[in-house]
């Protein structure tokens, strides 16, 4: 073999550690991988020749050479361990996408067992926990791969690969198959997007490529998802219906809900958070989006339950659980439901009502209460009259039962003490 020095290809550095992966201050890191080495040793890899600069001749037996180089995993979390091998690597990586890109020739039988166990090599790995339960797609930066300098060559690679002309999905299919397929689906739980985005294309690809493999795709896209549905429309299919009780209703359990909370009462009223004030207000908020286009018919059936939790959510002592819960009344069509069915709701809410607004401690919530009362009064005086009423007098036998035997205590005390 020629052992001529060898002059790495000029191509543009892949920046793993931008200025965007930088995390805020309250998130541990920005990187993170599970690519790393357990033994102490650095890593040396034998130099080769570039593709270019050997005859046509040996090119396949360099090729797979390299191929062969490229499965050696480095450690990214340590910045400083083997920085000279890892540029080589990635200066070799960019020489095989550059030669299967330009090439003719170049796949032949023997390369497509060693393409895919260098692919393997790289790619399929366990992924690392995410340094947080409450990540937020919106506000926080996704934990990036450390290893992404070499990954996206890897990626990148594999696309022309498959995109080749010369590819021949009856050679490649006896290494490019189910269960590379079920490791390729595991990798979509990568909190890095530039992984996930390339991802995607593999997958568009294979699923181009190998007509064999469609209907597998098709059926374990769905076993992680479980449906898929563009729309939906009345009246509602029974397969959309059982998706609802059993998937969407369940999801309202999990402590990462905002990752996934969108647009039935009866099941959220089952998993009503009772810890988490924010869920809380999630809740009130998917609820009267629901509320917003449910048919009378359909309020009937549910309002005692409704109203019961509404009421719990009013006297709530977290301001913005009450505050979200006594919106509803600024809203004109569920008011209208409400005014419809006075007479069932306004005794649910009634006590709740009149004694948050003697003792809630926030003043904003007092004058909600007061709205929302004055529209009950307005709405069905004569009913608003007698519960008053009667709330008054239960009030005051209550105060009677509580406090008389007090007052008898009190006398026998100071009667005891005068005696004495």
């Amino acid at each position: 073999m020629s052992s001529a020095p060898t002059t790495p290809p000029s191509v543009d550095k892949v920046d793993g550690f931008s200025r965007k992966s930088v995390r805020k201050a309250r998130q541990k890191r920005s990187q993170s991988s599970s690519q790393f080495r357990s033994q102490g040793k650095p890593i040396e890899l034998t130099p080769l020749p570039l593709l270019k600069d050997v005859p046509s001749s040996e090119q396949p037996e360099l090729f797979l050479k390299k191929l062969q180089q490229c499965c050696v995993i480095f450690d990214f979390m340590d910045t400083l361990s083997d920085l000279k091998m890892k540029e080589y690597k990635r200066s070799t990586l960019n020489e095989l996408v550059d030669y299967i890109t330009i090439s003719r020739g170049c796949l032949t039988e023997q390369t497509y067992p060693e393409v895919v166990r260098m692919v393997s090599c790289n790619i399929f790995r366990t992924l690392p926990p995410s340094d947080s339960n409450e990540f937020d797609p919106e506000e926080d930066e996704p934990t990036l791969e450390a290893s992404w300098p070499h990954l996206q060559l890897v990626y990148e690679f594999f696309i022309r690969f498959l995109e080749s002309q010369e590819f021949q999905p009856s050679i490649a299919k006896k290494y490019i198959d189910q269960k590379f397929v079920l490791q390729l689906l595991e990798l979509f739980d990568s909190e890095d997007p530039r992984e996930r985005d390339y991802l995607k294309t593999v997958l568009h690809r294979i699923y181009g490529k190998f007509l064999g493999l469609r209907a597998f795709i098709r059926k374990q896209i769905n076993n992680i998802f479980l449906s898929i549905i563009n729309g939906f429309a009345l009246p509602l299919k029974a397969e959309h219906k059982q998706f609802l009780v059993k998937v969407l209703i369940p999801l309202h359990t999990v402590r990462s809900l905002s990752l996934f909370h969108a647009q039935v009462i009866r099941g959220l009223m089952k998993f009503w958070p009772k810890t988490c004030s924010q869920k809380e207000v999630m809740f009130l908020g998917e609820l009267e989006e629901i509320l917003d286009v449910i048919e009378p018919s359909q309020f009937v059936k549910i309002q005692e339950p409704l109203f019961k939790q509404i009421a719990k959510c009013v006297s709530s002592p977290h301001f913005q659980v009450a505050e979200r819960a006594l919106y509803y009344w600024n809203n004109e069509y569920i008011m209208s439901l409400i005014e419809e069915n006075s007479n069932v709701i306004l005794p649910i809410m009634f006590s709740s009502l009149y004694r948050i607004s003697k003792e809630h401690w926030n003043p904003a919530i007092v004058a909600l209460v007061y709205n929302v009362l004055k529209a009950f009064m307005e709405m069905n005086s004569t009913m608003f009259d007698e519960l008053t009423a009667t709330y008054k007098s239960d009030r005051q036998r209550l105060e009677d039962y509580l406090i008389l035997p007090l007052l008898s205590y009190k006398c026998h005390f100071f009667r005891v003490k005068i005696n004495k």
